[in-house]
């Protein structure tokens, strides 16, 4: 029997999405972009010269990347010996829930809600409902603004007045950050989730807790414990697919929360470095015809938002390196699909996602061209190699 490993590099973007201009994104390219930023040596903070991917290179992200918007990033051409091809993605939406969704096989079938930019963001009954549930007399924040960037501008005053910091993007999202001694891990998560419902019925995709750590600007620090209070797929995905067939399905990253442990039997968290050694484990662990699937978060979160190319290209790099040796014991019958959700391009205007294609390769099946796919294609392969019933509308292009 055969197991899949369905890995998520998320936000990594190969651009030539359509529909990029209704985003206000035509000209978007993720992976292009980071190339010829570190072939021109403006990436070179950290890392120096072009940009090195030999393994996701030779499974054929640089023709991927061509197929997909007609670049041609420099360093990543070759030789491809992978199954490869561009995924395009159906619903109208760039955020986390989408993609992955629309990867297992659900399109988005309504319009999400989105906070304006005006400040306040939020409608005043909503402001008070969460100081209500917090026990606090109001919020801090209540506008669009970075992780990072409002931690430090309010954290010191959450941890004087207790108040936590809601604030939200361009996203789908309501985020609350609190400190996680002062303030604490177990009373975040608790405001969190007595929110999320309300927030659900508003269609706002996802409550996000968002806990930190520190005494000052400087040293505030976001940790992994971050959760995810996402609204439930409107239909079975591959993960109820898979596991109503019988099988296992384990979720590494962020994949419970997206997926409201919907067809998850296990999950494991932290940073990618722990995700990584956690997909390591599972290469040895996983049964046969286990459905793994993995989300790596720090390419958008740590680099993409925050515009760091040297930062994207370092963590591309690093994981290249640490995917090339778990290739390589892939067991005979078992299939290793590296795909992305979304785009971020580093060197594109504001801090929001990018709506762009995104790769698909494969290893562990004959390599091959697949050319133009669905994000919904993805989930009907994965099942279609674990001889599951593909109850969604893809194709499999194995």
């Amino acid at each position: 029997m055969s197991r899949a490993f369905l890995i998520v590099m998320d936000s990594v973007g190969c651009g030539g999405a359509p529909d990029a201009g209704q985003f206000g994104d035509e000209g978007a390219n993720t992976l292009a972009h980071i190339a010829e930023a570190c072939a021109a040596g403006r990436a070179d903070e950290g890392r120096s010269g072009p940009l090195m991917l030999p393994n996701l290179a030779r499974l054929g992200l640089g023709s991927a990347i061509e197929l997909a918007s007609g670049l041609t990033a420099p360093g990543l051409t070759g030789e491809t010996h992978g199954l490869w091809g561009a995924a395009t993605e159906q619903s109208a939406g760039k955020d986390t829930p989408t993609g992955h969704w629309e990867l297992a096989g659900v399109p988005v079938p309504w319009a999400w809600h989105f906070f304006p930019q005006d400040q306040p963001a939020f409608p005043p009954d909503l402001t008070q409902r969460v100081a209500d549930l917090a026990g606090t007399e109001g919020i801090l924040g209540n506008c669009h603004a970075s992780g990072t960037e409002i931690i430090a501008r309010f954290g010191v005053d959450h941890m004087r007045t207790g108040q936590p910091i809601c604030y939200t993007s361009s996203d789908s999202v309501f985020q609350i950050a609190a400190h996680e001694d002062s303030f604490g891990l177990d009373r975040l998560l608790a405001l969190c989730e007595a929110l999320a419902p309300e927030l659900h019925a508003m269609k706002v995709g996802r409550v996000i807790a968002r806990p930190f750590i520190g005494d000052s600007p400087d040293s505030f620090e976001r940790t992994a414990n971050r959760r995810d209070y996402a609204v439930a797929p409107p239909e079975p995905t591959l993960c109820d697919w898979v596991q109503g067939a019988g099988r296992k399905v384990y979720g590494i990253g962020k994949i419970g929360d997206i997926f409201s442990m919907q067809g998850i039997d296990e999950t494991r968290k932290g940073t990618d470095a722990v995700l990584m050694d956690h997909l390591s484990d599972l290469m040895d662990k996983a049964e046969d015809g286990a459905l793994v699937f993995a989300n790596f978060v720090e390419f958008d979160s740590k680099y993409g938002h925050r515009r760091d190319v040297a930062g994207y290209a370092r963590h591309l790099e690093w994981f290249d390196a640490q995917i090339g040796p778990l290739i390589t014991r892939l067991k005979p019958g078992d299939l290793m699909l590296f795909t992305a959700d979304h785009g971020n391009d580093p060197t594109w205007t504001g801090t929001d996602h990018t709506r762009e294609r995104v790769p698909v390769l494969a290893a562990g099946v004959l390599p091959g061209q697949i050319g133009h796919v669905t994000f919904m294609d993805v989930a009907a392969s994965v099942a279609d190699h674990l001889d599951v019933q593909n109850k969604g509308p893809g194709k499999s292009f194995l």
